[in-house]
Parts: structure tokens; C-alpha cells; sequence
């Protein structure tokens, strides 16, 4: 078993640079770049950009590309990033080489979520055998490890879902879990977001989804590294807002991307039951029939 100098509850969901490295070339191990380039346009909209040319120009050697803009996004929804359908899961993975005796390490750039995006969709379709690289592509780079720009070439195989619907949930569940005091619903956006200071076009409302509470993404890694906080650190911006007393908590930010570095932290401390709200304010915020405040 890998050292835990992190001192997390559920340290195997997470795998440092340099373990993996020494890995890299294991007939089971799979390691997927899951990249998504998206930045903020004038009108304060989101640019969104499949981050296939930055894995082709360099990436962690014997690692694939896998799109959530679009192979791993329902085909049948209005917003974007919204979890896709067993079957449809089931064919990227198979097509792609990725099958359920398969090991499974992820990573992307930047704050790292759209690897813990991914790691969730795995662990909605009951598949367990994942981790997220800490630090991401960003640590590797600064780390100046290996890099390549050769694909791997990995025979088609056949992956199984199995399903658990609790993990991502919509709009009703949410609903229904607001006042229950056995619940805390997290709001993982900005601060200044969160107590509608600032509107987001794209939610329609200020602020936030009533009785939910903040903890920012940004605040549960390291600026400079993009590494998650120790178990101690994640454990005092959580106990903040009484998230750990509850038994269950339901995680949101803007489109269901963000809010996943909250959901990841929560599961490291070993948290029993944590969901993930896939909609979040671009699916509530412009339904004015949904309960919202503003304030901190």
C-alpha cells in the first residue's frame, strides 16, 4: 500500500506523480487525459473547447484522451457536461480499450476537475477501480516528467456498467432534500458568486440555492502545486459550514464540473454518502419555481 502522508481517510482514490510514473507501462493501468479547455468570454458567457489538441501536441505517456464535450456528454440534454447514459458510457469505454479488470488513473489541467468529473461518472457507473493523479498535468509538467505525443494503442474490449443513481442526481432531488436536517447542500463557487454579489449570465439569478452553504473549490488545493490540502486542512473548510456532522451531502457549483472538487475532497475524508448535483445553477438558477437566496 502507497504511504499516507496526506493523512486521508480513503488515501487509494488518489495517486501521486511519482508512483505513477514508476507504473506507466503496467499491462492493466489505463491513464486518461480528460481535458476541457474553457474560458470566460466578454459577455461573461463560457467558451467551451474539447482539449484533444493540447493531448495530441504532449501527455502523459500511454495515456488516452477521453471528450466530455461531447462523447462522454448526453446527446440528449440542453446543458452541457450532463452525464451521459449507461449504454453510451459502456461504448466510449469499450471502443476505447477500457474494460472493468482495467485500472483506471485520471488527470486533466489547471484545478484538475474535469479529472474528478470523471472519476465520478465512473463511480456513478459502479465502477471503482479509479484514481485521480494529485496536481494533475500541471504537477507532472512542472515536475518535468516524461511526456510523449504517441497514442497508445489499446484493443477494443468490454466495459459494464452498473449503475447507482444516487450519485448524480437532478433538479428534484435537491428539492426535496432542502430543510432535511440530515442533508447539507454545498455550493462550491466563488464567494462573491454564492451570495449573489456578483450574476453569473448563464444562471439567470443571483445567489444560491436556498439553505445551501459555501466551501470554494479553490480553497481545498494548493494554489502553486494544485494538490488537495491534507486531510486536516479539507477537514476545517468543511466543518465550517457543519457539512461533516451530516449523513448525507449534495454537492453544486455552475454545471456540475466544479462542485466535483468538493465531492472528491469529501470522499478522501471518507464521507459515506456524497452527491453530486449535475445541473446545478445553470439548470436551477433560470427555473424561477426553485427556491433561491442571496447572502452569505
Amino acid at each position: 500500500m502507497p504511504d499516507n502522508p496526506h493523512g486521508y481517510t480513503n488515501p487509494h482514490l488518489i495517486i501521486e506523480t511519482d508512483e505513477l510514473e514508476t507504473q506507466l507501462g503496467d499491462s492493466g493501468l489505463r491513464v486518461i487525459d480528460a481535458n476541457v479547455r474553457m474560458s470566460i468570454r466578454k459577455d461573461g458567457g463560457y467558451k467551451i473547447e474539447s482539449g484533444r489538441p493540447d493531448w495530441e501536441d504532449e501527455h502523459i505517456p500511454s495515456s488516452c484522451f477521453m471528450d466530455l464535450t461531447s462523447e462522454l456528454s448526453a446527446n440528449h440534454s440542453k446543458l452541457n457536461f450532463m452525464m451521459p447514459t449507461s449504454l453510451q458510457f459502456e461504448k466510449v469505454m469499450s471502443e476505447a480499450g477500457i474494460g472493468n479488470d482495467n485500472r483506471l488513473v485520471l488527470y486533466s489541467q489547471g484545478m484538475n476537475y474535469w479529472a474528478t468529473r470523471l472519476f465520478l461518472m465512473f463511480r456513478a457507473m459502479g465502477f471503482e477501480s479509479v484514481q485521480v493523479l494529485n496536481g494533475g498535468w500541471d504537477k507532472w509538467k512542472a515536475e518535468q516528467r516524461l511526456t510523449t505525443t504517441e497514442a497508445p494503442n489499446w484493443p477494443p474490449t468490454t466495459f459494464k456498467a452498473n449503475p447507482d443513481p444516487g450519485q448524480i442526481i437532478g433538479k428534484d432531488d435537491v428539492l426535496a432534500a432542502i430543510g432535511d436536517q440530515n442533508t447539507c447542500i454545498i455550493n462550491a463557487l466563488a464567494p462573491e458568486i454564492f451570495s449573489g454579489e456578483k450574476l453569473s449570465p448563464a444562471y439567470k439569478r443571483a445567489g444560491h440555492i436556498k439553505g445551501s452553504v459555501n466551501v470554494y473549490c479553490y480553497n481545498l488545493v494548493d494554489s502553486a502545486t494544485k494538490v488537495f490540502l491534507p486531510a486536516d486542512k479539507l477537514r476545517e473548510r468543511f466543518d465550517s459550514v457543519g457539512a461533516l456532522d451530516k449523513d448525507r451531502i449534495i454537492t453544486y457549483c455552475g454545471g456540475g464540473i466544479s462542485a466535483t472538487t468538493d465531492s472528491f475532497a469529501l470522499l478522501l475524508l471518507g464521507h459515506p454518502n456524497v452527491a453530486l448535483y449535475d445541473g446545478s445553477m445553470t439548470d436551477w438558477g433560470p427555473d424561477e419555481s426553485m427556491p433561491m437566496e442571496t447572502g452569505k
